[in-house]
């Protein structure tokens, strides 16, 4: 079927209307018709080609809610008219030991993702929500509660999952001392989530300006990293560090917050970080990890946990045709927290 989408032609040129192909609805599949779509700053580095390897022309989106249209006659998961979602990945080998462990963000074949990758089932590459419709395997496709505001739970389907699913791995509980490390699209989530889950939560910033917001999203204390002393006042004292910070920077800082044996997750730099010294984790048994996003299961649980706390992303809407402007914004920051895209906007 042929449906309306917005695409990036080249690294270098804007982000313009497209007609796509979508492949027809089979037996284990559902056919989404999409009613948000969250701007993730994944979107950008790939519609630039940043990382390398994008595939022109590329549909961007990865936070897809909507709802179903039509299931294949394998599927008895989902109903027509039901809301769902559909987050970064679409597919994976399923039978790998990560696969086996509802890790398919781990997969040892490499996980489908939503955009830019080989299409298993159609050939050819994914492209992702930034378009009226989506066809997608049963088994990536997650239910969405009606309780929540349904535009501001887009972008739990990355921001949230690559921040819940860190918070779950390295067992945060209540009474908890927890750090989250920058405030923006991925911090303003660890907050609530972390908050949820019983921590007792400090955002570490550079700004002072932002710490009235990190309380308002329910931060119990702002810790200004440019503040030396006040880093050596709280310096081994945190149960867990999640680093939300988007790119290259200087670490060691942190690890000194750390208590023995506790572990910084960094999920927002996808960069080489400057030099690391040994000495902070070895003299207390200190970690730094890395984390992904989440398996489906795992999504799941995410999106039933915040459902149950009442957590969406702070956002801003937009139409379809304001997505260039977007981006811009988003790498100048300008924007509390996320962007999401009215998809009716598409059609109009």
């Amino acid at each position: 079927m042929k449906v309306a989408a917005y695409a990036a032609p080249s690294a270098t040129e804007d982000l313009a209307p497209l007609d796509i192909e979508r492949r027809a609805v089979g037996d284990n599949d559902v056919l989404v018709d999409i009613e948000y779509c969250g701007v993730c700053h994944s979107d950008i580095h790939t519609a630039r080609n940043d990382w390398g390897g994008t595939q022109y022309p590329i549909v961007p989106g990865h936070e897809i809610i909507g709802r179903v249209l039509e299931v294949g006659k394998g599927v008895s998961e989902f109903k027509e008219g039901q809301l769902v979602g559909v987050g970064c990945m679409v597919d994976s080998c399923r039978h790998c030991h990560s696969c086996e462990e509802d890790l398919e963000q781990y997969c040892e074949e490499g996980l489908v993702a939503t955009y830019n990758s080989e299409d298993k089932i159609s050939g050819g590459i994914t492209q992702g929500g930034y378009s009226d419709k989506i066809v997608v395997d049963k088994d990536f496709v997650l239910s969405v509660s009606e309780k929540l505001d349904t535009k501001a739970v887009a972008p739990l389907l990355c921001a949230g999952i690559t921040t819940y699913s860190p918070l779950r791995q390295w067992n945060v509980k209540e009474g908890d001392k927890v750090g989250v490390i920058g405030l923006g699209g991925l911090g303003h989530m660890g907050v609530k989530l972390a908050k949820a889950m019983g921590a007792h939560v400090v955002m570490i910033t550079t700004s002072p300006d932002k710490g009235k917001d990190a309380k308002r999203l329910g931060a119990d204390e702002v810790l200004i990293s440019k503040d030396k002393d006040a880093m050596k006042q709280q310096a081994n004292s945190f149960d867990f560090l999640l680093n939300t910070v988007p790119v290259a920077h200087d670490v060691n800082p942190y690890v000194a917050l750390l208590k023995r044996d506790a572990t910084m997750v960094i999920v927002g730099a996808i960069a080489p970080l400057p030099e690391i010294h040994g000495g902070g984790l070895i003299m207390q048994r200190k970690r730094i990890a890395g984390s992904l996003i989440g398996g489906i299961k795992e999504t799941q649980e995410m999106l039933d946990f915040c459902a149950e706390h009442n957590i969406v992303s702070d956002v801003e809407m937009i139409d379809m045709e304001n997505i260039n402007d977007a981006y811009e914004r988003v790498i100048k920051s300008d924007v509390k927290y996320r962007f999401v895209i009215d998809m009716k906007s598409l059609t109009q």
